[in-house]
C-alpha cells in the first residue's frame, strides 16, 4: 500500500508541475534552455549558416540572453558608420576576463522566415580570428565580437518555453 500511495503521490505531483503556469521551471524547459544554445552554436560551425553581412532592417530592440542563465534582457540596434552595433541594456552583461577572448554574441535568424529572433552571449571560446563577424556588442565596459547564423527556429526553441522571449519584428532584408 505503500508503494501504490508513493506512485499515486508523484502522479499528482508530476500532473501539478505539468499544470503549473510557470512552465520555466519544468524539466522540458531547463532541457530546452541547454539544448537550444547548443544546436544554435553548432551551426556556427557550418558555412552555409554563417552570415558574413549584417542584416538591414532589424528592429530597435531585440531580446538578448547569456547562455546559461534565466534572466533575459534588451539590445538596442542601430548602424553606425554602416557597421551593425548593439547596445546591452540592465545587468547580467559578461565581465571581462584576462584574455577577453572567452565572450561573443550571435545574432540568431529564422533561416524560413529571415526574422531576427534575439542575441545569445557565449562564455565559450569565441571562432578563429578571420572568422566574419557582422557587427559588436557593447555592455557595460567592453565590446564584444558579434557573429549571425540562420537556423530553423522551430527546431531550436520550444514555444512553451521560448529561448529568447516574443519574436522581434518585421522579418530582416539580406
Amino acid at each position: 500500500m505503500t508503494g501504490f500511495r508513493f506512485c499515486l503521490t508523484m502522479s499528482c505531483v508530476a500532473l501539478f508541475v505539468s499544470c503549473s503556469p510557470d512552465r520555466s521551471r519544468s524539466p522540458t524547459c531547463g532541457m530546452a534552455q541547454l539544448i537550444g544554445p547548443s544546436l544554435i552554436q553548432d551551426r556556427l560551425r557550418q558555412l552555409p549558416f554563417v552570415l558574413t553581412d549584417a542584416p538591414r532592417g532589424l528592429p530597435g530592440t531585440l531580446p538578448v540572453r547569456v547562455v546559461g542563465t534565466r534572466q533575459q534582457s534588451t539590445v538596442l540596434v542601430s548602424y553606425l558608420k554602416g557597421a551593425l552595433t548593439m547596445e546591452y541594456q540592465g545587468a547580467g552583461f559578461p565581465a571581462g576576463s584576462v584574455s577577453d577572448t572567452t565572450a561573443y554574441a550571435l545574432l540568431v535568424v529564422d533561416d524560413s522566415t529571415q526574422r531576427a529572433q534575439g542575441v545569445l552571449i557565449y562564455e565559450s571560446r569565441r571562432p578563429p580570428e578571420g572568422y566574419p563577424s557582422i557587427g559588436a556588442l557593447t555592455g557595460e565596459d567592453r565590446t564584444i565580437p558579434l557573429y549571425g547564423v540562420r537556423v530553423d527556429w522551430g527546431n531550436v526553441s520550444n514555444p512553451k518555453c521560448p529561448l529568447l522571449g516574443a519574436p522581434a519584428g518585421p522579418p530582416t532584408a539580406q
